[in-house]
């Protein structure tokens, strides 16, 4: 089945999924309030492939069929130049809002598949047959798959590494003639009401010790025992105007427990093995997942600096403090789009005739995105002020008393009338200052480990030779 519709993935949600939100169990995710927006506009980028089909799809391999060119396993420049004008126009579609589209795992398990031979080390080369073929069944049904990464924190007190004690986090219990028995929790779901497929795989390292969590599989989200807790909707209301972004963007976080659940052989990918489990995700996972978690953060970026700008010159504000601010917001934009386009430019072929783009300046934007996302935020709510409170609803605007009275004292500099303006400031509110925005922050402190976490990764795998040669020549040179 070539790449799907917005309705086919609608369709595909109505199965027995077992999400819980607030006090309910929801039967229906694509009608239920709390969902229903975040499931339409999941849609329209399933649409939008489309729409842009000759920057977002591309013929499979083996079938010819048009899947999404997230699925491509880049061979050339030319390759990586294609997928990153398909993962653009996805990430332009949400405003980069959206942190889990489809195409951050498919860029994901294309990027196992190209280099399997990183999954087959250590007597895993079953384990890593199976993932090859899942990855086919992925692109060619255009499965809408999201993951679970982190073990639960319930004691940090007792470190970070998994005890073979710990019965929260997720482990293997047992076998069957069919498969694995798996039992337990893991964090944070993100997508999960919409994905059809959840996966686990490999995140922080595991001790010697630790065979029963060493896991990665994928299995669908109506498994039996699968259940997820989701956080608060923050959906807002369906009417754009009031809330433009929580309307249609609110992708929801859920915490999964996996209550004796049994996965079938054919989807397990490492069962037991820690070496393998503990150096899959180090190698070519970062340089080729980089490219799509990058281009967002960039599109995310512009975004809000061409917002922040627009609420500037809706209020006429040209002073030197909010001009510096935007400086600094154009800034960050520009140097991550620099740091994307060097990483195209130098890539590096990591087997099998697969170039994935040059890791270093990703690494680089990987350890500052975390720390520049914040500082945006506090950007638009110092330009916008209390502006931001000053936002009549649409009903208000549509009432003919108030109309007049809010087109007259609402109105902006320049002839910027009111209701572009209570526009643009309600955007902002709900990019920066909603549920939904201040859950975007978070979301963009952590959601690649933090990033103080990051920075250090970045001191410790930078190269080393050039910057110790030139310290070196002053350290070395003969004293006179």
């Amino acid at each position: 089945m070539p790449a799907r519709t917005g309705a086919q993935l609608l369709s595909g949600l109505k199965d027995d999924r077992e999400i819980w939100v607030g006090e309910e169990r929801v039967r229906d995710v694509a009608t239920h309030p709390a969902f229903e927006g975040a499931a339409k506009g999941l849609a329209a980028v399933f649409d939008l492939q489309h729409e842009a089909a000759a920057d977002c799809l591309f013929p499979d391999p083996e079938t010819g069929e048009p899947i999404n060119v997230s699925h491509m396993a880049p061979r050339s420049r030319a390759d990586i130049a294609h997928r990153h004008r398909g993962l653009r126009r996805i990430a332009e579609h949400t405003v980069g809002v959206m942190g889990r589209t489809p195409d951050y795992m498919n860029v994901t398990y294309a990027g196992f598949a190209a280099c399997i031979h990183e999954w087959a080390e250590h007597g895993n080369e079953a384990g890593a047959a199976r993932l090859v073929e899942y990855q086919k069944f992925l692109r060619r049904r255009d499965i809408c798959l999201t993951h679970t990464l982190i073990h639960p924190t319930n004691d940090k007190s007792k470190g970070e590494l998994p005890r073979l004690d710990d019965d929260v986090i997720l482990r293997k219990v047992g076998e069957t003639a069919h498969g694995i028995v798996v039992r337990g929790a893991r964090i944070l779901a993100t997508l999960a009401p919409f994905a059809d497929e959840l996966a686990v795989y490999p995140g922080r390292p595991l001790p010697e010790d630790g065979a029963p969590f060493a896991l990665s599989f994928c299995i669908p989200m109506a498994t039996p025992g699968l259940r997820f807790i989701c956080r608060d909707s923050f959906a807002g209301s369906r009417n754009r105007f009031d809330h433009p972004l929580s309307s249609r963007f609110d992708e929801q976080d859920a915490f999964v427990i996996f209550d004796d659940v049994e996965v079938p052989r054919d989807r397990v990918f490492i069962d037991g093995d820690v070496k393998t489990y503990n150096t899959v995700m180090t190698r070519s996972w970062h340089p080729n997942v980089m490219q799509q978690t990058m281009v967002r953060a960039q599109t995310k970026l512009e975004f809000a600096w061409g917002m922040a700008a627009a609420m500037a010159d809706s209020i006429g504000d040209a002073s030197p403090a909010t001009q510096q601010m935007l400086g600094e917001m154009w800034s960050y934009s520009r140097l991550a789009e620099a740091a994307i386009q060097a990483a195209e430019a130098n890539p590096g072929e990591w087997g099998n005739g697969t170039l994935f783009p040059d890791g270093e300046p990703l690494w680089a934007l990987r350890a500052s995105v975390p720390f520049w996302m914040p500082k945006v935020n506090e950007f638009i709510k110092l330009i916008g002020s209390h502006n931001l409170l000053a936002t009549p609803t649409w009903h208000m605007m549509q009432d003919q008393r108030l109309r007049p009275l809010i087109d007259r004292y609402l109105r902006g500099a320049k002839g910027f009338d009111a209701e572009r303006r209570v526009r643009l400031f309600r955007l902002a509110w709900d990019y920066a200052g909603s549920a939904l925005g201040t859950r975007g922050e978070l979301y963009e402190r952590f959601y690649l480990t933090s990033g103080a976490r990051n920075q250090q990764r970045a001191h410790q795998n930078a190269p080393r030779d050039r910057a110790r040669a030139m310290v070196d020549r002053f350290l070395n040179e003969p004293v006179d």
